[in-house]
């Protein structure tokens, strides 16, 4: 039978005490007290120009590439989480950031060692990309999540795929995180009036890789 410590007239057996220490002592480490990591470093866009704009292939995506006239080669391949992609015929070949008119250039030139005059064609069948590329929406948002930057999107667009707001959302002082020049910069977001009150003024653009993040309100 475990041994009993009577203590102010509390009875703790010995494996109860040993727990209580350690929460004691875990408690006693606030988060103030640990080492801080350093922050992200800051990664823009990798499109050029917004306004011309195309997909360019993340890891996750799923690839059916085309070899014509070669079906046995030809397939659905899907895009590692390291960013490359290996078919029925070559590997390792850098897929994420890039176009699919560009990877299929890539993949022509891998192929032209084994199969004569090859014409690829790739086309994108689920859409991921690269976290550079994608827009995230996090706090007060009913779906908060990341989503997959579409052409002329705007902030309506963007909350109309979340969901809207939550009810404690504090939509006014919602904040949009942009990287530009390689530095972040915050913006201030009126979504409250725009999706409260109908104010179409406070829609504003949306670029590839920007970050919202919705504050919860205080009553």
């Amino acid at each position: 039978m475990d041994a009993v410590m009577k203590k102010k007239g509390c009875s703790l057996t010995v494996p109860s005490t040993i727990a209580c220490a350690t929460v004691l002592f875990l408690g006693g480490c606030s988060s103030n007290d640990l080492p801080t990591l350093p922050s992200t470093t800051p990664q823009a866009s990798l499109t050029q120009n917004i306004n011309q704009y195309k997909y360019l292939i993340g890891p996750g995506d799923s690839l059916n590439i085309f070899v014509w006239g070669n079906p046995e080669i030809s397939g659905t391949f899907s895009v590692r989480p390291d960013g490359m992609l290996s078919t029925s015929l070559v590997d390792d070949v850098p897929a994420s950031g890039r176009t699919p008119t560009d990877l299929a250039r890539s993949l022509e030139m891998r192929l032209a060692e084994y199969v004569r005059d090859p014409i690829v064609t790739v086309i994108v069948q689920g859409f991921v990309g690269p976290y550079s590329e994608q827009v995230r929406v996090i706090g007060e948002a009913s779906k908060p999540k990341a989503i997959n930057y579409r052409e002329n999107m705007t902030l309506l667009d963007v909350m109309v795929e979340v969901g809207g707001l939550t009810e404690y959302a504090d939509g006014n002082d919602a904040r949009l995180i942009r990287v530009v020049d390689g530095q972040q910069r915050q913006y201030g977001l009126n979504m409250g009036d725009l999706l409260r009150d109908g104010q179409i003024r406070a829609n504003v653009d949306i670029l590839p890789g920007d970050i919202i993040i919705i504050p919860e309100a205080w009553f």
